[in-house]
């Protein structure tokens, strides 16, 4: 096992930057979730690690071994990692024994230690019934299951996932998302895996490195990304559904502090009030999400009334769409349901819980409620 380390990484094709002073340790045992937009610059970073890609400028190192920079560069096969590819990309003509078996046989490993480690592989990945299937007698799991025995099988000090469910049906992305999480923690191994899937990244990150534009965003602990949002991206790219964000300005009447949407004052409650009033007047974004809106029965300070539009439920909760000066709300709520309202539209009065709200600059971005 080993950490990785990327310091002041940046790559460029041509005149394109695709990423920008990109600088992390990845810990030893660690499971990363890069996660971010098509073109946000994850996958390259993972070609970056892999070897597949030089940086224009900055350093990788892999436990203490400099793999690429200025003045070194470590070819892949050298670099003791495992790669997972979206696409799979098993050997259509050999069989699931000889796809897992394939990294070893390059390296001229002995038959014994082959069919040793290929044994364990198979159990590893819950494949041992299937070794002499070929990829077209397999469905999509059991064959990304084949590319991950085969990544592992060399024990490579590093994992690296490129969106490797992103092909697979909704029920199969589950129970794969399961199995690898738990082959994380049967393995111990360092992962880095790429997605633009927020479900994938929350449930099996230890950390999550959120990235827009090939800039890093935020890297923190999925719920810490939840809860502690650093700027409007985050907040509104993690969570589903998305977190309502309103453009406003900040006010303060009687030493109370207020969001204001077109006259419409919310009262901005607890510590979040005294770190706020340094920035009244300004033009802010104000961030709640859904589950700390909820219907209520009478206005007041923080309880105002929208226009509901559309009731969708959910089972056991109900996302309720409404409108609130010129914007569009989504509130969540674990009830049974209210009034039926497929024939009508009808006004609510919704309560924002503003002790879990997010203020945000309106030209920075920047969470300024932390």
């Amino acid at each position: 096992m080993a950490s990785v380390t990327i310091t002041g990484v940046t790559k460029s094709f041509g005149d394109v930057q695709v990423l920008q002073e990109f600088s992390q340790k990845f810990e030893d045992g660690e499971f990363i979730t890069l996660l971010g937009p098509s073109g946000c610059g994850k996958t390259t970073m993972l070609r970056l690690i892999a070897g597949f890609e030089k940086p224009t400028s900055g350093e990788i190192y892999i436990g203490d071994r400099p793999v690429s920079g200025k003045d070194n560069f470590v070819s892949p096969e050298k670099r003791e990692i495992g790669m997972v590819f979206q696409s799979y990309a098993v050997w259509p003509h050999m069989n699931v024994y000889d796809n897992i078996a394939y990294p070893l046989k390059i390296k001229k490993t002995s038959k014994k230690e082959i069919d040793e480690r290929v044994t364990q592989a198979l159990k590893t990945v819950h494949l041992e019934q299937y070794k002499d299937r070929f990829p077209s007698e397999l469905s999509g799991g059991q064959q990304q299951r084949v590319a991950l025995g085969r990544a592992l099988v060399a024990h490579p000090e590093i994992l690296l996932l490129d969106e490797p469910l992103s092909n697979l049906d909704a029920k199969l992305r589950v129970s794969m998302r399961v199995r690898i999480t738990q082959l994380h923690q049967e393995l111990k191994t360092t992962m880095i895996y790429v997605t633009h899937d927020q479900v994938e990244a929350m449930t099996m990150g230890d950390r999550i490195t959120v990235m827009r534009s090939g800039k890093i965003m935020q890297v923190d602990t999925p719920l810490n990304l939840y809860h502690y949002p650093a700027n409007k991206f985050v907040a509104g790219f993690i969570g589903s559904p998305t977190m309502n964000l309103i453009d406003g300005e900040l006010k303060e009447e009687n030493g109370k502090i207020y969001f204001s949407l077109d006259g419409t004052l919310i009262e901005i409650l607890g510590e979040k009030a005294n770190k706020l009033k340094s920035h009244v007047g300004k033009r802010v974004t104000f961030g709640i999400r859904p589950e700390n809106i909820a219907v209520t029965e009478k206005e007041d300070s923080i309880s105002k009334k929208g226009k509901v539009s559309v009731v969708e439920q959910m089972g056991n909760e109900e996302y309720i769409y409404f409108s609130l000066g010129n914007y569009q709300l989504t509130c969540r709520m674990n009830v049974e349901g209210i009034d039926d309202l497929s024939n009508q539209k009808v006004e609510k009065v919704f309560r924002f819980d503003t002790t879990k709200a997010h203020i945000f600059d309106i030209e920075t971005e920047e969470n300024i409620s932390l």
